[in-house]
């Protein structure tokens, strides 16, 4: 079914769209299309002042660009910003950012025309992406420019697995080079859709991975056998966080009925912390996602882009503002990844409690033949080093600064690396997971006694189990890490 751009997109719909999913526009979006082109048509035969319709860009702000050379503007505008460097972005990333730009421009502020809107959805339906390198912006321009080259023929694309000139890549989907008029070089760079389009993924990976998280959790509080009272509903209703009473609801259906939990009771008085928090901790993370999502959408729902036009052809109206700066998306931006870094730490703090044989009441690393064998020994040092990545990483983007085009563009709040950042934590804390998944089922192997496991936790137990033997350091473990991720990258657990 296609998602149809008649209001502002969600978060959820832009994912989706960059999963795959059909995007089409409403009859009312496409009208807004034209009404907005229509002013700039008339901002051009007038030679009313604006911004990048008639100015240069900028430093060069005041500098006055005759009818004749505006064509030769928008294009230059687009040779001049891509300058990205760095390995690609992904399909995904990539559709997202397209998805979103779309997005911006069906408000009817813009002023692209209609045509390059079309251009745009014809690379999402024939899965054609430009090539996008990854580096190099401060927050907006560098991405979108690399994508509107494939829009006029230039740059690179890929389609169907070959990577192609913009030129050969719009031939093979029948379509031809755009000839850009007036202000779209500008529109083309311009505005939040990247960071916008990233933070979309963003949440829909941090949604899935707290689900995740809350499985490996349930697992390792069951083979360190601990206490499930601090689980229990009435306690946790005394502190107010919507997140902490869905992450309880979650740790109880997935422990009850638990026979080695039950053979525990009472062992001890409490837990440590890595364990008895987890509602607490993972209820912050859903807090603060249900936040950041609430400001992506606001972001979708939002002019993005520098100079607005308003009005009607006949009393045009162009505003130059500073929309494009974002600095609620960025701030969320690093919030989400500060949110994603600690879920990930605490997850590294239970997967150490569960090999450390001084307080697991398993076999030492979880070795299948202590002494011959290290089992999880290293597997563990993998995670506590990407912890510390993501510590490092989680330094907040938005604080970073700078000052570029000759001091007219003198502050800056380096959106999209936040975003970009963010996804890279992700990569690390999916793969801390994995390992805490992999060793839960390690122990689980190791357990003492025949005493059943939960019946919420057997099903991922036997999922795990139905892809990745046990471990006798018979095998790169690297392997198994992999495929382990390759599981919880599913989004089958249920939503966060």
């Amino acid at each position: 079914m296609p998602i149809t751009l008649d209001r502002p997109l969600t978060w959820q719909q832009a994912a989706a769209v960059a999963a795959g999913e059909p995007l089409v526009l409403s009859e009312a979006a496409w009208q807004r299309l034209a009404h907005a082109r229509a002013i700039v048509d008339a901002i051009v035969e007038r030679g009313i002042l604006a911004y990048g319709v008639n100015t240069g860009v900028g430093g060069l702000a005041n500098v006055i660009v005759d009818r004749p050379k505006q064509r030769q503007l928008s294009r230059n505008i687009i040779m001049s910003h891509a300058v990205g460097v760095g390995a690609p972005l992904g399909k995904a990333e990539t559709r997202a950012i397209i998805t979103a730009a779309i997005n911006n421009y069906a408000h009817g502020h813009s002023g692209v025309r209609p045509a390059l809107v079309e251009q745009m959805l014809a690379l999402l339906a024939q899965d054609c992406i430009p090539e996008v390198p990854s580096l190099g912006s401060v927050g907006y321009l560098s991405h979108m420019a690399h994508i509107a080259l494939v829009l006029i023929g230039e740059g690179f694309a890929v389609h169907e697995g070959q990577r192609l000139t913009g030129a050969e890549a719009l031939a093979r989907i029948g379509r031809v080079p755009l000839v850009l008029e007036a202000k779209e070089g500008l529109s083309l760079v311009n505005g939040s859709p990247c960071v916008t389009g990233l933070s979309a993924l963003v949440l829909d990976r941090a949604h899935r991975l707290i689900s995740w998280t809350d499985v490996a959790a349930a697992m390792s509080f069951e083979n360190l056998r601990s206490q499930p009272v601090a689980f229990e509903a009435i306690s946790l209703a005394l502190r107010v966080s919507d997140g902490m009473q869905e992450t309880g609801q979650r740790m109880r259906a997935l422990l009850e009925g638990s026979a080695i939990l039950a053979a525990a009771a009472g062992r001890q008085t409490q837990d440590s912390l890595s364990l008895r928090a987890v509602p607490h901790v993972h209820g912050a993370v859903r807090d603060a996602l249900a936040t950041i999502g609430a400001t992506v959408d606001q972001e979708f729902a939002s002019v993005s882009d520098n100079p607005a036009v308003m009005g009607t052809p006949e009393a045009p109206q162009v505003y130059s503002e500073a929309h494009a700066v974002a600095p609620h998306i960025a701030l969320a931006m690093d919030q989400a990844g500060i949110a994603i870094a600690e879920l990930a730490a605490m997850a590294e703090r239970r997967l150490d409690r569960l090999v450390n044989p001084h307080v697991s009441g398993l076999p030492a690393f979880l070795a299948a033949d202590s002494g011959v064998a290290s089992g999880f020994m290293i597997a563990q040092y993998t995670a506590t080093s990407l912890v510390g990545y993501n510590r490092r990483l989680a330094s907040p983007a938005s604080l970073d600064g700078g000052v570029t085009s000759g001091l007219q563009e003198d502050h800056l709040t380096h959106a999209t690396p936040a975003a970009l950042k963010a996804l890279q934590i992700l990569d690390n804390a999916e793969h801390i997971l994995a390992i805490e998944l992999l060793a839960n089922a390690q122990a689980y192997d190791l357990q003492e006694g025949d005493h059943a496991r939960a019946p919420g936790t057997e099903i991922f137990y036997r999922d795990i189990r139905s892809a990745i033997p046990p471990y006798r350091d018979d095998r790169p473990l690297a392997g198994d890490i992999a495929a382990a991720r390759g599981i919880l990258q599913r989004g089958y657990v249920g939503s966060a």
